[in-house]
């Protein structure tokens, strides 16, 4: 970790500091979580909930009895939620590198155990870029979260190296980050109303689709994307000619192809997720509608049948047969906010994807 960064998230409290120009960093308004996500967050202490900095929501579904990890934690808001919807036979971790936002997170412990009646999150003090220092073990964990962190991180690959290395087979990295339409030029990475902004560490989205395939997953899938423009005068005057966006992504730690192969595979959803009673969205391009049966590439086969989703999918066919390039389709991404579709989307505010004849792309992140 390079001097100034490590300083700058030490002395503002962890993976999610406060603005020094006394703006909130770009983001841009999303959907209100499932009604179950938002009675979990009713449930979080206060003091918590107002200490903690991150700006995204990067709950998946399908948490019941997972070990999730939630990195750069801060005062524990996501992994209080996280808890209460892992269940008591799941289990969060917590890691941050700044003492001062654990303390908070462990002070109420107590109090959350004795809420949710079970007690099933470990706050540790550690190194994203090296969990070790936090004790994960390899293969230990079945869904990785970060709130907003990635960005101020100053080595990336290392990052992502130990989020798949601790990550079990078919494990799954879920995470909200401000992302550029350009790479940052270097003199502007060390910044400090740029690094409080979260916007220096902002990485090139092709970069970050080749980063993810160096380190392990090929096929990375876009859940939620809409503009983050820069409000701040001061702060555009440096690095306004840079076009930012808030992406929530997903990558599964699979051995998937670099493309969207056709082998005739479908899926249909049972409805049986909490939350999406009647169409679950995998990505901004994917929704399956209960009970229907939708054409799937390889890799979505496998993310739906290889992974803690199987229990919610009925995936027919196999690998043995290979048709051709999977047909790909346009987004269609609602605006931000927008009326729900059936059975509601991710907790981010995903957006919709045709119910029938779903397609995806070859290149990815999209």
């Amino acid at each position: 970790m390079s001097t100034t960064t490590a300083a700058y998230v030490q002395e503002c409290g962890g993976g999610n500091p406060p603005s020094p120009a006394g703006q909130s960093a770009p983001g841009c308004r999303t959907a209100p979580p499932p009604p179950h996500v938002a009675a979990a967050l009713r449930r979080v202490h206060g003091e918590v909930v107002d200490r903690f900095h991150g700006r995204g929501s990067p709950i998946p579904a399908a948490l019941a009895g997972a070990t999730v990890l939630d990195l750069g934690c801060g005062s524990g808001r996501d992994a209080y939620v996280l808890a209460q919807l892992t269940g008591p036979t799941g289990r969060v971790i917590g890691v941050d590198v700044a003492e001062d936002q654990l303390e908070v997170a462990r002070r109420h412990l107590g109090h959350h155990a004795e809420r949710f009646g079970y007690a099933n999150v470990d706050f540790r003090n550690g190194y994203l870029e090296d969990l070790s220092t936090a004790g994960i073990a390899d293969g230990s964990v079945d869904v990785v979260v970060a709130n907003r962190v990635v960005n101020l991180s100053p080595c990336k690959p290392r990052l992502f190296e130990e989020i798949f290395r601790v990550l079990r087979p078919g494990g799954e990295l879920h995470f909200c980050e401000i992302f550029a339409d350009r790479r940052i030029p270097a003199s502007l990475m060390e910044d400090p109303e740029l690094l409080g902004e979260c916007l220096s560490g902002a990485l090139y989205e092709r970069d970050f689709r080749r980063l993810m395939a160096r380190s392990g997953c090929a096929d990375v899938r876009v859940i939620d994307r809409c503009p983050a423009p820069v409000s701040h005068p001061e702060i555009a005057r440096k690095i306004g000619y840079v076009n930012f966006s808030a992406l929530t992504v997903r990558a599964f730690k699979l051995p998937l192809e670099d493309g969207c192969e056709d082998y005739g595979q479908t899926a249909v959803y049972r409805g049986t997720l909490e939350g999406h009673p009647h169409a679950f969205d995998l990505d901004d391009r994917h929704r399956f509608a209960t009970g229907r049966p939708t054409p799937v590439c390889g890799n979505t086969a496998d993310m739906l049948g290889r992974t803690r989703f199987a229990a919610h999918f009925d995936v027919a066919g196999d690998k043995t047969v290979h048709r051709g390039a999977f047909a790909p389709c346009p987004s269609t991404v609602p605006p931000p906010g927008g009326a729900p579709g059936a059975g509601g989307g991710e907790p981010d505010g995903v957006g919709r994807a045709k119910e029938a004849g779903g397609t995806e792309e070859a290149e990815a992140p999209r």
